[in-house]
């Protein structure tokens, strides 16, 4: 794949105004808002999914307090609303939410911005793209984006890891490796059908 390098931001705002203007959430309250955009939802079931056996547990595990939690700060900001609730013959009454249009709005393009740094390649790029397939999404940007992303980073590593000594060569070496790696994983999702 042909891509034009371009330089690592000092700043995601600089990088990208959209950036800037997104909520500050961690990734877990990302995960949850990428969920509950799927439609009506209830805690349980976002728990169960991002459990440890869970679809996106499996990439990035999310404790249940934790979900509950980034229920409850997705509601005070806007990004998610109460839904009603679903009864059951087998358990309590569940809460359901729903995303708000600036939910929606928020989520879409943060699944599509690729990762800015190595160390949240294997995490967030991975529950990015686990996201864009549970929505019918079609990957193709975001991979181009991230390799378009990683080239510059992995040249620039692989000089100075070419000159560096001791942990720090052991540390800029992993980090090479691992943009290398990705780099291929990425050939290898673009080629694939």
């Amino acid at each position: 794949m042909t891509v034009l390098p371009a330089p690592e931001p000092d700043s995601a705002a600089a990088a990208d105004p959209a950036a800037a203007a997104e909520p500050a959430l961690s990734l877990s309250e990302w995960i949850v808002l990428g969920l509950v955009c799927e439609g009506p939802t209830h805690g349980n079931a976002v728990a169960a999914l991002v459990g440890r056996d869970g679809e996106l547990g499996r990439i990035w595990h999310v404790h249940r307090a934790v979900v509950y939690r980034s229920l409850d700060r997705l509601t005070d900001l806007g990004l998610i609303r109460s839904a009603g609730e679903q009864h059951s013959t087998q358990g309590p009454v569940r809460a359901l939410v729903e995303a708000t249009t600036a939910g929606r709005a928020a989520a879409v393009p943060w699944r599509q911005r690729p990762v800015r740094h190595t160390r949240d390649i294997r995490s967030e790029l991975l529950v990015k793209l686990a996201l864009l397939h549970r929505a019918g999404t079609d990957p193709h940007d975001l991979v181009v984006a991230q390799h378009a992303q990683l080239v510059p980073i992995a040249a620039a590593l692989q000089d100075r890891v070419a000159v560096a000594t001791g942990f720090d060569r052991t540390l800029l070496l992993w980090r090479y490796e691992t943009a290398t790696a990705t780099l291929r994983f990425l050939d290898a999702l673009v080629l694939t059908p």
